[in-house]
């Protein structure tokens, strides 16, 4: 059997829980997909699953076919993994690290008023959300948090520029959060500060 690109691709869309790269789909073919052909191909498949319960989108980590939101709650009880249900707390000390990324430990704290358990960064990590991207340059190099390409594909996001404006989420989340530690550091470097 002679199997064209695009079936190859749709196949390996719908065989794969986790997103594509495009640069992964391309070499699926022998020889490898040109951009421009497999631009072809994606708007193509794009078009053939339009109005159905799984719509074909591009990620952060590339692309995946994933359940249409019209179709979540009836499909939702066949699903065997119920999605976990996270504390208050974890929900918080993610929204400073997505919103004041990048952040240590002593800035999450700083901003909740409370101790950030290694459970709550554990949870984060584990879930894919989170990672260290480096070290403050400061007494003791304490950890950068950030968030993941991961975060941005499990939330439908393309970036962070795609997050709600922190108005919008109200008392959900926190109290009052301060400008990023990054711009604060600027300001800091820049500006006329006591020592």
């Amino acid at each position: 059997m002679n199997l064209s690109a695009e079936s190859l691709i749709e196949a390996a869309l719908l065989l794969q829980a986790e997103p594509i790269s495009e640069r992964r789909m391309r070499e699926l073919c022998q020889p490898p997909l040109s951009q421009d052909k497999l631009v072809d191909v994606l708007a193509n498949l794009k078009t053939r699953w339009q109005n159905r319960a799984l719509q074909l989108v591009c990620t952060a980590e590339g692309w995946r076919f994933q359940l249409a939101a019209e179709a979540f709650e009836p499909l939702g009880s066949l699903h065997e993994q119920r999605t976990p249900r996270y504390s208050r707390a974890v929900m918080e000390t993610l929204a400073i690290i997505a919103y004041q990324q990048p952040v240590t430990r002593g800035d999450i704290e700083a901003i909740r008023g409370v101790a950030v358990s290694q459970n709550i960064m554990q949870t984060l990590q584990e879930r894919g959300w989170i990672e260290v991207i480096g070290q403050r340059d400061s007494i003791g190099k304490p950890s950068l948090w950030a968030t993941t390409a991961a975060f941005l594909s499990d939330l439908q996001l393309g970036s962070l520029a795609d997050l709600p404006p922190l108005t919008d989420l109200g008392a959900l989340v926190l109290p009052d959060m301060p400008e990023s530690p990054a711009a604060q550091e600027e300001a800091h470097d820049s500006g006329d500060t006591d020592q």
